[in-house]
């Protein structure tokens, strides 16, 4: 498998990291949005959108980090991380759909301001960020995983790279301990692998 990414971007994150979680063997291939190369013929090929990340498997071709991870669960047979049952699997998409959502609408766009000089308003992407992010640290209260239970599913995947990179949005932690406690236990599972840090925001060079 091949997939097409971006050290900076917070959806190629997700898909890199659950891939490595589950020890898929894939080959990262990294593209260079500054020169334009996601909107070349070649990569619009693959996502029509230009957007990372695109997973290549063979004849298949998976575009959108939430789709990636669905892919990748159902191809290795992890019902450990994607639940089979109507209950939750609909707790999983319920996530999905916030981190597709709100968290893309309030610390991912925070961050895009400062990382990438997207033009949003930064006192209202920051607003939307600390609301879902008290929902969030509400929601955790009593869990180990968003979902609850006894281990991590694709949702606490698809929620961790942008919670965690918040501050480079100028957006706190602090206030959140539960989202504290449950980024250190995302970061001690077997095979996790970093989202790459800038200096933005409260992120600051010493």
């Amino acid at each position: 498998m091949k997939l097409y990414t971006h050290p900076l971007s917070g959806h190629a994150h997700r898909a890199s990291l659950f891939l490595s979680l589950i020890g898929a063997e894939v080959e990262e291939i990294v593209v260079d949005l500054a020169a334009g190369e996601h909107k070349t013929p070649e990569f619009l090929k693959l996502n029509r959108f230009g957007q990372v990340p695109v997973l290549v498997d063979r004849d298949t071709v998976i575009a959108d980090s939430n789709a990636i991870l669905i892919y990748a669960a159902r191809k290795y047979g992890r019902t450990d991380w994607l639940p089979e049952t109507a209950e939750g699997a609909a707790a999983v998409q319920r996530w999905l759909s916030i981190a597709a959502g709100p968290i893309a609408f309030g610390p991912a766009a925070a961050r895009l301001i400062t990382v990438f000089g997207a033009r949003f308003d930064a006192d209202e992407v920051i607003a939307r960020a600390h609301a879902v992010l008290s929902q969030i640290d509400a929601e955790l209260a009593g869990r180990n995983w968003i979902i609850g239970g006894t281990q991590p599913t694709v949702a606490d995947v698809a929620l961790y790279s942008y919670i965690a990179n918040a501050p480079e949005g100028n957006v706190d932690h602090a206030p959140y301990p539960q989202i504290l406690a449950w980024l250190r236990r995302v970061e001690g599972l077997e095979g996790f692998v970093p989202f790459q840090r800038t200096v933005a925001g409260l992120r600051i060079a010493a």
